[in-house]
């Protein structure tokens, strides 16, 4: 039996991707323009991985994935990642990035701050936009100092970010809009984010 396999699975942006092995999630594929160039890259991304069913498990997080991006709060902290090739920076960039829930954002610099290099925030931004698990380690939550958009490495790029951060704030009282949010977004409240004290675990833009 292959040990890395990955799906398609349909959500309300797109048809999303899901690659998993022995230890965890080892990616998840934003939608392409077509489902075809979503297959494809993960396939590229994924050599040894086989297109299969999922197993039960790895269904339960599509199924929560599918939630999160119907305006739900799900904050997938405890599915299990494949950590495996990742530098130590980018695994604390994504440990504080997982702590920041739906509906939140944080800004790079924070980030920074908050791993104690206060001065590295265009190296978080590069982290961030390395990221194999994008909804799950919610990159797109972390913004410029400005309360701009920031990068985003997805296909759409800003777009796809400020869609994603529409759909998570729907349920509050500011309700931002998809022509509110084109390529900006001015975020009510900042996540807090974790003491660098807390101890150590887990470009995209700036500030």
């Amino acid at each position: 039996m292959p040990t890395q396999g990955f799906a398609l699975f349909d959500t309300s942006i797109g048809r999303c991707g899901l690659a998993w092995g022995p230890s965890g999630l080892i990616g998840l594929q934003l939608p392409e323009s077509t489902p075809g160039a979503a297959w494809a890259r993960l396939r590229r991304r994924f050599p040894e991985a086989v297109e299969s069913e999922p197993p039960p498990e790895v269904e339960m997080v599509i199924e929560r994935i599918r939630d999160l991006l119907s305006g739900g709060r799900d904050d997938l902290t405890d599915v299990p990642l494949d950590l495996g090739g990742q530098s130590a920076f980018n695994l604390r960039v994504y440990e504080i990035a997982r702590a920041v829930a739906p509906g939140e954002t944080t800004t790079y610099g924070e980030v920074a701050k908050a791993m104690g290099e206060p001065g590295a925030a265009r190296a978080v931004g590069k982290a961030l936009g390395e990221n194999p698990w994008p909804i799950v380690v919610p990159c797109h939550r972390v913004l410029s100092a400005s309360g701009g958009i920031g990068g985003f490495s997805a296909s759409g790029g800003g777009a796809t970010k400020a869609r994603l951060l529409t759909l998570e704030k729907a349920k509050t009282d500011a309700v931002p809009t998809l022509f509110d949010l084109e390529f900006s977004v001015a975020p009510p409240r900042r996540a807090r984010v974790p003491s660098p004290l807390a101890g150590e675990g887990v470009a995209e833009g700036d500030g």
